[in-house]
């Protein structure tokens, strides 16, 4: 599948991990405030 036609999540997920290694961020750090970020969009989902 070429990234042109994937889904638009796909495509995001591919500019945030480029953008984290390129800063060549600890994946520890990554995912910590992965869950933060996370955390943050689930409760804009709730105020829809």
């Amino acid at each position: 599948m070429s990234l042109e036609n994937a889904p638009d999540e796909v495509k995001l997920a591919v500019d945030l991990i480029m953008l984290l290694e390129q800063h060549e961020m600890a994946p520890e750090l990554v995912l910590k405030a992965l869950e933060i970020v996370k955390r943050d969009f689930e409760k804009k989902l709730e105020s829809c």
